[in-house]
């Protein structure tokens, strides 16, 4: 059985860090791993400036913008191979850069830059990257290969976020790309991209790389998803508010959706859906500590604790509609939630009391158009610049006492709005944003540190 085996853009930044990746991969060759590569660091952002210069007709800014994404590329071909990259290598980089020009004169004439051209552009990352990287491992593993991600991840043509066909990449994937897996070899692909029906290139949008590392997993029915990154897993905090934070050894994929809302540095669990439904685990690990803890994400947690990890997220503002209309009355909560829907704005914690309710949206949600909308039927009081600190743990609903330790620890803090969540999984407390950092802390050292 395979592995999968993403790297991101850190993991990849230059020759030393490909050099490690080589020596993760070559380690993992006996499991036949698929290795599912993003753009090497800041190459992304510095097409889309080069894209965005030359549809203003700024053709030489692109030019050289293009040019030190080259010259980077270039440095690490020395790098790997002692100063003399193979020439084949030297062509093939020659040749996704004369590409690129071509397509940023198009740009230059044309004076306008559509999504499909724009993918087009940040798609040369990662054929960039995986160009230079199979290179460089072929000649460690003459068995490996380079395989183009476009010929089997087919998607809609929503272009800068397309949409997968999982059917379709499925059969595609089993077909193209399966019978190329074996023991002793990798085989190095791209993240983040794909094709729709008529060829053109897509990409996925946020997450890409994952999304692509968990579409190939769930359809090749792998033993593992590895994401490769600058972490050692997913903190029980922000290690730089909780200098204590340690990581998790293992997390829910409702776990992560939590965190992930909540502002924690985690993999966006829509991109792992895949691998999760599949019933693959999906870990993080540190790249540069291979021996070191990380987090394995499964569909269900199989840990102890009640409290897996403490988030937060602002700012965010609060909400108090008040209407004694509220009292025995149907509909009221209906038409004002109609406003929001209206204005396309959304509602995160919700909390209800006979004559009011508190709500709360993002930092920049319109609140005085939403105000003039409420104001009509009910009083609207608005409290700015606060912050949302959530107590995660799939085991919060079987565990008495929770809610008691937290509001604890939460004396000494002016706690405007408590929330426990629909799931159970997640007890969320709203208070000014410039006290939310000491009350994460000391949450966090209620529930993980006076045990330790």
């Amino acid at each position: 059985m395979s592995v999968v085996m993403k790297f991101g853009g850190s993991s990849v930044a230059d020759a030393d860090c490909m050099r490690q990746v080589a020596t993760l991969v070559e380690r993992a060759l006996p499991e036949a791993p698929l290795v599912v590569l993003s753009a090497m660091g800041k190459t992304t952002d510095a097409l889309f400036r080069a894209a965005r210069a030359a549809v203003a007709g700024q053709l030489e800014l692109a030019r050289r913008e293009a040019q030190s994404v080259a010259a980077r590329h270039l440095d690490a071909a020395r790098g790997l191979f002692d100063g003399q990259p193979p020439e084949e290598l030297e062509a093939a980089l020659a040749q996704r850069f004369d590409e690129l020009d071509r397509i940023f004169q198009g740009l230059a004439l044309l004076g306008e830059l559509s999504p499909r051209s724009m993918d087009a552009i940040a798609a040369r990352g990662e054929l960039l990257s995986t160009t230079l990287f199979a290179a460089y491992f072929r000649a460690r593993s003459p068995a490996s290969a380079w395989f183009d991600a476009r010929e089997v991840v087919r998607t809609d043509s929503s272009h800068g976020a397309a949409q997968p066909r999982a059917e379709l990449l499925r059969a595609l994937v089993r077909s193209k790309l399966a019978p190329l897996l074996g023991p002793g070899r990798a085989v190095v692909t791209q993240g983040y991209i794909g094709a729709d029906e008529s060829g053109a290139t897509t990409t996925l949008g946020r997450g890409g790389s994952d999304w692509s590392a968990s579409l190939f997993g769930a359809a090749l029915g792998v033993r593992e998803v590895q994401i490769w990154t600058d972490v050692e897993g997913v903190y029980t905090a922000d290690p730089r508010l909780a200098a204590r934070a340690e990581p998790i050894a293992e997390l829910s994929f409702a776990e992560a959706a939590e965190l992930a809302a909540f502002g924690a540095k985690v993999l966006h669990p829509a991109t792992i859906q895949p691998a999760v439904e599949a019933d693959i685990p999906v870990t993080v690990r540190h790249t540069l500590r291979p021996a070191g803890r990380f987090t394995t994400i499964r569909g269900a947690s199989r840990g102890a604790r009640a409290v897996t990890a403490i988030a937060m997220r602002g700012p965010v503002h609060v909400l108090t509609v008040t209407s004694s209309r509220m009292l025995a009355q149907a509909g009221f909560l209906a038409r004002l939630f109609e406003v929001f829907r209206e204005r396309g704005v959304s509602v995160d914690l919700v909390a209800t009391a006979e004559v009011s309710v508190s709500l709360t949206v993002e930092a920049d949600a319109p609140l005085d158009e939403l105000v003039a909308a409420i104001t009509p039927f009910a009083r609207c009081d608005v409290a700015r610049e606060r912050a949302i600190v959530a107590v995660v743990g799939e085991r919060l609903r079987d565990t008495p006492g929770v809610s008691a330790a937290a509001l604890t620890a939460l004396a000494s803090f002016h706690v405007e709005m408590l929330s426990m969540g629909a799931n159970e999984i997640n007890l969320s407390v709203v208070l000014e944003r410039s006290a939310a950092p000491a009350a994460l802390a000391a949450l966090h050292a209620r529930f993980f540190e006076s045990a330790s």
